[in-house]
């Protein structure tokens, strides 16, 4: 025989010499028998050299014993309940993507078609020589037969191969396997075992992504990974877990590890699953992940999966309804680390005592331990000036380097909804009266001591506890609210985000509610400070409805009352005026704060923490302005910037004088006389 063996056929010689040969090659050897007695040529020659034995006699020992290289096929004609007419074309489609020889000899034996994949028609004169009848016995093989249980049969509705050229006849449309099918087919993965789990194939379904989880997870995570595992894999083919998370990030890490804990994979689906996926991930031993983040009231149908008899993961938002055709799907919101679990994640990085610290107080989650610390490592070599990473790498973390880490980051993805607003605000830079200071103390303390605040207390207090904290600063335009607020955020040592109410309002309906859903679950999340300025625009009062504008925008209102209540981070919300919020909504805030309008103290503090200590005015000058200028420190910023961009030196009192009048026009006020 002239014809070049190929690697495909020399394996199967070298794998199992004495046992059966590949299911593609029994095929042809039924298909030397129709060869004309005269047919010549290199294929010919190659044919007539696969028939060393009956091809009946050779099927038989195949399906008692079949070879090392075709494991992947007798793997998926078993979960998939293949006939063996079907997993006859199987066989044939995947072998012409690996022995050119193969397809060479298809094509010949199929022309004037021509073409080297197996066609419906090659397919109908091979299934009754190897004795499939279609269940109505030898008689019963028809070619019309063979080609109806192929179109309908199980191998194509799942998307194992499809049909190519469907404005042809039936019997010229040829079989054709899917890529990553054929790939995942010839080389079969090993029996899983603990050893091999977080194993992964060389490349995922293209468009797909493989989904990692972050290691190590606290010993309540895994003890809660562990009992939904067991809980998953009892429930039997089919079934379905909603794993929820406030990021999407976080639900997928969890499924990853859930996945792992199964001895599986875990690839990320987003969208229509890709024809053929199903058949994939049985051969891959790989749990599909569905990637949603619903809005509320949004209701998600699970799709189909065809081939796939495993269970499926759906790493989804705190919103929105999950419909599976086997019935309710099973849900599990994933819990943060507990405060002991976060201090020794923390412990690698930092002192003990911080350790300790920095786990009671921050409530973050494993993902976001590990970001924060290596962002922290990166400040900790800037200020060390060392491009040496084992210079700084194996030292211990600072509060202030892990302070700025986490107030530089940019977590929870709240970019598109919320701005970021980085600058610190000293301690120096607010300027209140003592009762004021007081009040703003307290509310951090309650911050920091949020996270089991309740635990000691009686059932009444305990049921329904939240650890979001919801604040209301009231108070006259530049009287310091929103100063206040980034005071606040930097003693907290957590990033302040402004909500932006143009991004987050819409005009169509249910998408302003979508919007928040979104924001207040990263927020949670991300352990972020919310600041909501203005926020009577959004939480005002509900109206009598007179009209669907009227409905729609209580609808917006009841919505923003019954969230805020569960929220589970810290929102500060600054207004002019507490009558403008609907009498429903003091009952969710833990603390309304008055900003009253500096006195003459106040104001002195004021302008000179403005001024500096390079102004040209004296003791007198300086009083007789705190004194008779009623300006809140928002007006006294502006008058300051002025005087400072019209001086040609240090401010001075008349330039100061100037400005300030400038500022009391402004506000169509007139400037005191005792100026």
């Amino acid at each position: 025989m002239n014809a070049p063996e190929s690697l495909l056929s020399e394996a199967a010689r070298v794998d199992d010499p004495a046992g059966a040969p590949p299911l593609w090659r029994i095929a042809l050897a039924a298909l030397v028998a129709t060869l004309p007695r005269d047919a010549d040529g290199v294929e010919a020659d190659w044919l007539r050299g696969l028939a060393d034995e009956p091809a009946h006699r050779l099927l038989h020992r195949w399906l008692l014993q079949a070879p090392a290289t075709d494991a992947g096929l007798r793997s998926i004609a078993q979960a998939l309940n293949l006939d063996l007419c079907e997993t006859v074309a199987t066989a044939l489609a995947l072998a012409i993507e690996f022995d050119p020889m193969v397809g060479r000899a298809l094509a010949w034996l199929q022309a004037p078609v021509g073409g080297a994949r197996p066609t419906l028609g090659l397919l109908a004169r091979l299934c009754p020589l190897l004795g499939w009848g279609g269940g109505g016995g030898a008689s019963g093989a028809t070619p019309a037969r063979v080609v109806a249980a192929l179109c309908d049969g199980p191998a194509r509705a799942c998307g194992l191969w499809q049909l190519d050229g469907e404005s042809r006849p039936l019997t010229e449309q040829a079989l054709q396997l899917p890529l990553p099918l054929a790939l995942a087919l010839q080389v079969p993965l090993p029996a899983p075992s603990a050893e091999r789990v977080g194993e992964r194939a060389a490349a995922p379904w293209p468009g797909l992504r493989w989904l990692d989880a972050p290691a190590p997870w606290p010993p309540s995570l895994q003890q809660a990974l562990r009992a939904q595992a067991a809980a998953l894999g009892a429930a039997g083919p089919g079934a379905v877990l909603v794993l929820r998370s406030g990021h999407p990030q976080e639900a997928r890490d969890a499924a990853a590890a859930l996945a792992g804990a199964l001895g599986w994979r875990a690839i990320g689906l987003d969208g229509t699953p890709p024809v053929g996926l199903g058949p994939w991930l049985t051969l891959q031993r790989t749990l599909p992940v569905l990637l949603a983040e619903g809005a509320p009231g949004e209701s998600l149908r699970l799709p189909l999966l065809p081939g796939w008899r495993g269970p499926l993961l759906v790493a989804a938002g705190l919103d929105g309804q999950v419909q599976a055709d086997v019935g309710p799907a099973a849900e599990w919101t994933v819990p943060l680390p507990l405060a002991a679990e976060r201090a020794a994640l923390w412990s690698t990085r930092l002192s003990p005592e911080l350790a300790q610290c920095v786990g009671r107080r921050h409530r973050h989650s494993v993902r976001q331990i590990q970001q924060i610390g290596r962002a922290a490592h990166h400040f900790a070599r800037l200020e060390a000036g060392a491009p040496d990473l084992s210079a700084t790498t194996a030292s211990l973390l600072t509060e202030d380097q892990i302070r700025h880490a986490t107030r530089q980051g940019s977590p929870g993805g709240l970019g598109a909804l919320a701005q970021w607003l980085p600058d610190a605000v000293p301690d120096e830079a607010l300027v209140v009266t003592p009762a004021l200071r007081a009040a703003l103390d307290a509310l951090r303390e309650r911050c920091e001591r949020r996270e089991g605040l309740a635990d000691a207390l009686g059932p009444a207090a305990r049921t329904r506890y939240r650890p979001g904290v919801r604040a209301l600063l009231v108070g006259a335009s530049g009287t310091g609210k929103t100063l206040a607020v980034g005071w606040l955020a930097t003693r907290l040592g957590l990033p302040l985000y402004r909500v932006d109410l143009a991004s987050v309002s819409s005009k169509y309906i249910g998408e302003t509610e979508k919007n928040l859903a979104q924001l207040f679950a990263r927020a949670e999340h991300a352990e972020v400070v919310l600041l909501f300025d203005e926020a009577d625009s959004l939480f005002g009062k509900r109206t009598e409805v007179k009209d669907a504008n009227d409905r729609f925008a209580n609808q917006q209102t009841n919505y923003l009352l019954q969230r805020i209540e569960s929220f589970d981070g810290i929102a500060l919300l600054t207004s002019n005026s507490r009558s403008r919020f609907d009498s429903a909504f003091t009952r969710r805030l833990d603390a309304i704060i008055d900003f009253p309008p500096p006195g003459p103290q106040e104001r002195r503090a004021l302008w000179l923490a403005h001024l500096g200590g390079g102004h040209g005015l004296d003791e007198a000058q300086l009083n007789r302005i705190a004194a008779g200028c009623d300006l809140a420190g928002g007006h006294i910023r502006n008058a300051t910037l002025a005087a400072v961009a019209a001086a040609d030196g240090p401010v001075d009192y008349a330039g100061l004088h100037t400005a300030i009048e400038a500022e009391y026009r402004k506000l169509g006020r007139q400037p005191p006389a005792g100026l």
